[in-house]
């Protein structure tokens, strides 16, 4: 009986500890995201909105041509601040499903920090024609669960002055359309009548050049 009782409670502690060590994940606190312009001086964001673990925002962050949106973060596995070995910022098409990541520089106490402009965006998301979706990603090597969630949409206001951005289609290996060649055509024989007349020409030559060399020799030594 003493024996059935510590049993159970093995089972009970190793039970308790392997469903503390699954709910363990990770996550982040102290989230910032803020829209800064190319001439506003220090402090001086035109939008700063605090983010918080799976809530997007409302309303989307706008981003301007010169304007630079920067993400602020303590990365936390179990509410304890710690450096992930991987933490990105994942903006997404989700009309096209097309999607680019940029990782945060993340120190030892968890703290992390990524920048984004226009220019770092590939063309294909420049062009879209709706809202951009951002998302965080937070994970690590173990059994905490990664942090994955839609964080808020991104709006991008381009330059009218610039350029018109020429979106090129990838490269994409497949059937391609058939290939019609022109040769040129071979060279034509000439017609049988001047054939025959070339070779009578070349026939009667031969007597005659048989009758100037016989004269020659005749002909008396000066």
């Amino acid at each position: 009986m003493r024996i059935s009782y510590q049993l159970s409670r093995s089972i009970l502690f190793l039970w308790a500890a392997s469903y503390a060590c699954a709910a363990s994940s990770w996550g982040f606190d102290d989230a910032t995201v803020s829209v800064q312009g190319k001439k506003a001086g220090v402090g001086g964001a035109a939008i700063k909105e605090k983010l918080a673990p799976n809530k997007p925002l409302p309303n989307p962050v706008l981003l301007g041509p010169s304007d630079t949106l920067k993400i602020l973060l303590t990365a936390k596995e179990d509410r304890k601040a710690k450096r992930p070995h991987q933490a990105f910022l994942l903006v997404k098409d989700p009309t096209t499903s097309l999607e680019t990541s940029y990782a945060l520089s993340v120190k030892e106490n968890g703290k992390g920090k990524v920048e984004l402009v226009q220019k770092d965006l590939p063309t294909q998301l420049l062009t879209s024609s709706g809202l951009l979706s951002a998302s965080l990603i937070i994970a690590s090597s173990g059994s905490s669960r990664p942090y994955h969630s839609h964080a808020f949409d991104l709006s991008l206001k381009l330059d009218p002055n610039s350029p018109t951005l020429s979106q090129e289609l990838p490269l994409r290996y497949g059937k391609l359309p058939e290939l019609h060649h022109t040769f040129k055509s071979e060279p034509k024989s000439p017609s049988k009548i001047i054939t025959l007349i070339f070779t009578a020409a070349v026939v009667m030559a031969f007597p005659l050049l048989a009758v100037v060399v016989s004269f020659s020799h005749e002909l008396p030594a000066p």
